[in-house]
């Protein structure tokens, strides 16, 4: 039984495809000397990318790289470059490694490089599933959406897609970052728990914008809170030498800045945050529910199709997340806002239940369920 799944770019694509991978395994363990089951292969193909390579191959993925081009929804000499070259190249190399492989099944999470691979599976005639993690979806997940089998969905008003076709999961979490432990996250970190803690995390990559405007307030926050701060590895060396300069002397115990989190440090950060302070991508949101956290939300001002401030809005309206948009940023309403929050312990507690009544912790395992069903019967 061959899954080829596709989808680059960030974790946001790559960490659902991991989930959905462990989910499978554990409902359909290889068997291969059992009559009742075939052996299980999971194949991904797409754009290389040192991150998401790493990642998968961890997880016993057997993977094949293709050149990648992007469409940008805006004007750039590099379009002409993708679409006349990169693209067709990208499709040729998907075509023949599918030829090659034949999976029974290709699931897409999107992005760059995953339209040439699930074109080509359906010229092959090979069933095409796919994710869609955002509220507005890329473009490659609007052009496959055409010919995939099932489209499964994060949020209840997605936009662009057949609602008819459409199947509401949530977006897939690896179950392990709810399993976080607080006495583990004190041991890491070196945390005080003299003060509440902000968890400020920018995604896998950090977030320079959010970067700049912690360590703008960061000697006012320290006064109050304990941070831990994810500032993304290209940044660590330097928020961590800024951090230096603007921390009181004393207050630096309860300021941990950390460059990336694995999944093993990240479920024990989730786990002792009181609040988390976060882009709002699909996967970050769908974390912090699941894990009944409190929540700030700054969207990515350029994120393709404003996703990030759709997903913000939406999730906001259930009560579990503020959403502040970074143009609107300023100390003082940061902090005071804050502030309210810690001052109205049943308000945080509200936020928490909210979160927890948005969350769907099995989505993985839900989709995981889908592609057996569809591949027994086929």
């Amino acid at each position: 039984m061959k899954i080829l799944f596709t989808g680059a770019g960030t974790g946001g694509h790559v960490y659902p495809l991991v989930a959905i991978a462990r989910e499978i395994r554990r409902i359909y363990p290889n068997k291969p000397s059992s009559s009742a089951g075939r052996d299980l292969e999971f194949y991904y193909l797409g754009p290389k990318d040192d991150f998401s390579l790493a990642l998968l191959s961890q997880e016993d993925f057997i993977i094949k790289t293709i050149i990648s081009g992007k469409i940008r929804r805006y004007f750039a000499l590099q379009n002409f470059v993708d679409i006349l070259f990169k693209i067709p190249f990208g499709f040729v190399q998907s075509f023949f490694l599918l030829l090659i492989n034949r999976p029974d099944l290709v699931f897409s999470k999107g992005g760059s490089g995953s339209i040439a691979v699930t074109f080509a599976a359906k010229i092959l005639k090979i069933p095409v599933f796919i994710h869609e993690s955002d509220v507005v979806p890329g473009l490659s997940n609007q052009a496959t959406a055409k010919w995939a089998k099932k489209i499964f969905v994060s949020f209840p008003k997605t936009e662009y897609f057949d609602q008819e076709k459409i199947i509401l999961t949530g977006n897939p979490i690896r179950k392990e970052v709810i399993e976080g432990d607080k006495a583990r996250a004190v041991e890491i970190f070196n945390l005080t728990l003299s003060k509440p803690i902000i968890l400020v995390i920018g995604g896998s990559q950090g977030a320079e914008a959010i970067n700049d405007f912690i360590l703008l307030i960061l000697e006012k926050l320290l006064r109050d809170y304990e941070i831990i701060h994810v500032t993304g590895v290209a940044n660590l060396k330097e928020e961590s030498a800024e951090a230096q300069v603007v921390e009181d002397k004393g207050e630096d115990i309860y300021y941990h800045p950390i460059g990336y989190l694995n999944e093993e440090k990240l479920k024990h950060a989730y786990k002792a945050a009181d609040i988390i302070v976060s882009r709002s991508g699909s996967g970050s949101i769908f974390e912090i529910a699941a894990n009944g956290k409190p929540s700030i939300l700054i969207p990515l001002p350029s994120a393709a199709g404003d996703h990030q401030s759709k997903n913000a809005y939406i999730y906001s309206e259930t009560g579990a997340a503020i959403v502040f948009e970074q143009e609107n940023l300023t100390p003082n309403f940061f902090l005071e806002n804050v502030q309210l929050l810690f001052l109205h312990p049943e308000r945080l507690e509200e936020m928490k239940q909210a979160a927890l009544a948005f969350a769907k912790p099995l989505a993985a395992r839900a989709i995981a369920r889908e592609i057996l069903e569809f591949l027994m019967l086929d």
